[in-house]
């Protein structure tokens, strides 16, 4: 437990940050909004193309353990916009809440945890896991996303619109390039790689401390969701999750027992901060989201443990 401990400390040394910053009067009222804005339009774009462009197409194609784990992820993602459509909720609001319960934080958590108890063995799994995280879900939920926001009556005008802002959105064209670069014979040069390092290194680190200035801020408070809501999410994201994960990865289809315990390892992690860029973002489900990735980072220290307890 203490290895896990200190694994997610930074976590909360980034988001204390943030809450100081705010508190403290080093950053103003804007400060949120503006550090979210870079993070979605240059940090985050350069990570996920980044994280394409270096992946090696034989290392992700496991059909088996993204089966696994997309499924778990899948079957929550789909069945909270459910839930929440059918409680009156707009669709927007829905797939952002949907995202936040089955984003798993593989990408800034995963590789860290994996190292620490698995090894380099682990590593390839957890680069899936992020792919289909960051990359697959995030795409998936921006499209119902810009799907949602658009009124108008005719169908072709609600596609076309959708179409248009898919087609300018930096998340969605940032690892479509990438993978273009990984199914190609081009190497990216020197100074474009540093650069890329630089920049999508931001991405994490900023987004926690929006979300310190995000809690810090009162206006936060203004906006209220049910922490019966809550409560349902966890338990979706940190039982429900890594629960349907291994139905699929040991009854179904037999994964040999290192692959299943990283599948389900890997959809036990707490809700990352791809949900709260959007939320933020889109000026939707950010008190709900924040609130997530908080509560679901702390209390992922005993549901690790309890599940690698049993392992």
């Amino acid at each position: 437990m203490l290895s896990q401990i200190l694994i997610i400390l930074p976590i909360f040394a980034l988001i204390l940050t943030g809450w100081i910053a705010r508190k403290g009067g080093a950053l103003g009222p804007t400060a949120t909004r503006e550090i979210n804005r870079l993070v979605v339009y240059f940090a985050l774009p350069a990570l996920l193309f980044d994280i394409m462009a270096k992946a090696e197409p034989h290392e992700i194609w496991q059909p088996n353990f993204i089966l696994a784990f997309g499924f778990g992820c899948g079957v929550v993602f789909i069945l909270t916009i459910i839930m929440r459509i059918a409680s009156g909720h707009h669709l927007v609001d829905a797939v952002i809440d949907g995202l936040t319960t089955s984003y798993a934080n593989a990408g800034f958590l995963g590789f860290p945890l994996v190292l620490a108890l698995i090894g380099e063995s682990g590593l390839a799994a957890t680069l899936i896991a992020t792919i289909l995280t960051a990359c697959v879900l995030f795409a998936i939920a921006i499209i119902l996303i810009e799907f949602g926001l658009q009124q108008e009556t005719s169908r072709f005008d609600i596609i076309l619109k959708t179409l248009k802002a898919l087609v300018k959105n930096p998340l969605l064209i940032a690892p479509t390039l990438g993978t273009l670069v990984m199914l190609s014979p081009w190497e990216i040069p020197g100074p474009v790689d540093v650069y890329l390092k630089l920049v999508g290194g931001a991405a994490a680190p900023c987004a926690l401390i929006a979300l310190g200035l995000f809690l810090a801020d009162r206006t936060a408070n203004q906006k209220h969701e049910k922490w019966s809501t809550t409560g349902i999410f966890v338990i979706l994201k940190l039982v429900v999750q890594p629960a349907l994960t291994w139905v699929m990865a040991v009854p179904v289809l037999g994964l040999p027992g290192h692959m299943a315990h990283l599948a389900v390892l890997l959809a036990a992690l707490p809700t990352g901060t791809g949900p709260f860029m959007l939320a933020e973002f889109y000026n939707r489900e950010n008190v709900l989201t924040g609130r997530m990735i908080l509560i679901t980072t702390i209390l992922s220290v005993g549901t690790l443990s309890a599940y690698l307890a049993i392992a």
